[in-house]
């Protein structure tokens, strides 16, 4: 199954994308520094792809429809259920389709994933305070500022400082009725 949104798919990421993605994520290292540290090489996507075998991790590509072009990524780690039922949100762009609303859509198309399948009540985005791109496409999507966290992840060898995001279904089916976009559909095609 795949989401579909007018311009691109959300899909799970599989061993047929090893190659195309590992290209995008080389294509993209001057986007990426010194932000995050993506797969760049297939035994390193192959290790992710064992780790969403897993009920924790979820890693998802989005992929523009014209073509199939992989335009950027999304991750969901530390799926906690129970009381909690949260999770963090990771994502990278491709360099080439930058600034194009492709990574919009797609995390359009994973919230809808996020609350209507999954349903968690929260997911989580720590974010560089100067990764302007990432603060814009989180705020675009309905996520809220929570806090300041002092060398928070160790990214490219240094401890970084990250903002906090975070968005609850309750945030986000208000900004769906708020903005008019219909749910996200479900297509029975797969890719």
């Amino acid at each position: 199954m795949e989401r579909e949104e007018n311009r691109v798919m959300l899909l799970p990421a599989a061993r047929r994308d090893r190659a195309d993605f590992v290209t995008a994520m080389r294509a993209s290292a001057d986007l990426h520094q010194p932000w995050i540290s993506p797969p760049v090489d297939g035994e390193a996507f192959d290790a992710v792809l064992e780790r969403a075998r897993g009920e924790s991790f979820e890693f998802m590509l989005v992929r523009r429809r014209s073509d199939g072009a992989i335009a950027g990524y999304f991750d969901l780690s530390q799926i906690i259920r129970g009381p909690l039922q949260s999770a963090f949100l990771g994502y990278g762009g491709v360099a080439a389709l930058a600034g194009q609303g492709y990574m919009s859509e797609g995390l359009r198309l994973l919230l809808g994933e996020v609350f209507e399948e999954l349903r968690l009540h929260r997911i989580e985005a720590n974010i560089q305070p100067d990764n302007e791109r990432s603060l814009a496409l989180v705020r675009r999507a309905g996520f809220v500022r929570e806090g300041f966290s002092e060398r928070y992840l160790k990214i490219g060898g240094r401890w970084r400082d990250h903002e906090r995001w975070a968005i609850r279904v309750e945030q986000w089916q208000e900004a769906r009725g708020e903005e008019g976009y219909a749910p996200s559909r479900w297509s029975s095609e797969s890719a």
